[in-house]
């Protein structure tokens, strides 16, 4: 009986990562016991921001949990499956570039989020480039040319979510990634609760690009899966699948991240043919 109780409750060191149990006693004892978790978990540990690295706010708690070794993709899924129990979101994260452990990352409270509009941001940077452009750069962004199109319009589920994501973690799993586990409502505010600092040559704070995130699951059935040094994996449920609606979903692609289209097929039109009915969205930064 007593083994069963101990399987219930979040694990090791995890209650660390919310506000309300850092050490799973105290105060915030009672909230972080309410947390389950009956997948078995490999070794692995929290991680804290490198005291030497420029931080965006003063840190009270580890940002995520990382695993010690690889692991497979068909663990996210057991582990995504137990987020509305654990709080905890799942990602496979790449260390090619940057281990994660060394702690190079910047984390962001999560409550900011909430204050940046996806449109806002969409226009803004829109309008930024307008602005230095010259002429003969309009026809990369055509049919918009200067003309911020706004939000594209949300696409039809082709399947289940979760069950489109599952799929593409198995995908990724094959890479080997290690896994983070963060303590978060939606995977869209991951990114700003680990740290994560792959878009910082575009955009100085992660916050906004999270706000992006979260109109994407609920406009295309995103989830964040996947994270890298300067790398983005999503699963999409509900891609765009006629070419003016793929234009479209692609002006709001290139404002969050420029160099997809740029450093890829060069205009619009191009690259809404490569994200037109695929069930994934791949994005990296410079």
């Amino acid at each position: 009986m007593d083994d069963v109780e101990i399987r219930r409750h979040l694990p090791g060191n995890l209650p660390q990562l919310f506000a309300d149990g850092a050490d799973g006693a105290g105060p915030g004892a009672e909230g972080a016991s309410g947390r389950t978790l009956s997948v078995s978990l490999p070794e692995g540990d929290v991680v804290w921001p490198d005291p030497g690295y420029p931080q965006r706010s003063l840190l009270m708690r580890p940002a995520f949990w990382l695993s010690d070794e690889p692991v497979h993709g068909e663990l996210w899924g057991r582990l995504r499956a137990e987020h509305p129990r654990s709080g905890l979101w799942p990602l496979l994260l790449d260390e090619t570039d940057q281990p994660w452990a060394s702690g190079q990352i910047a984390p962001e409270p999560v409550e900011e989020i909430g204050n940046y509009s996806p449109e806002a941001f969409l226009y803004e940077v829109w309008a930024d480039w307008a602005e230095q452009a010259g002429d003969e750069d309009h026809d990369d962004l055509a049919p918009f040319g200067r003309h911020c199109p706004g939000p594209a319009p949300a696409g039809t589920l082709l399947d289940d979510p979760d069950a489109v994501a599952d799929r593409y973690a198995r995908t990724l799993g094959v890479r080997g990634p290690s896994l983070g586990l963060v303590a978060v409502e939606s995977g869209a505010d991951a990114i700003a609760a680990v740290g994560w600092q792959g878009a910082l040559n575009h955009n100085e704070w992660t916050a906004p690009l999270a706000a992006v995130l979260r109109g994407w699951e609920e406009r295309f059935g995103a989830r964040v899966v996947g994270l890298g040094f300067n790398t983005l994996e999503l699963s999409v449920a509900a891609p765009p699948v006629t070419i003016r609606h793929a234009v479209h979903v692609a002006a709001e692609h290139w404002a969050f991240c420029p160099d997809i289209l740029f450093q890829g097929p060069g205009n619009l039109a191009g690259y809404a043919e490569e994200i037109r009915g695929k069930t994934y969205w791949s994005f990296w930064w410079d």
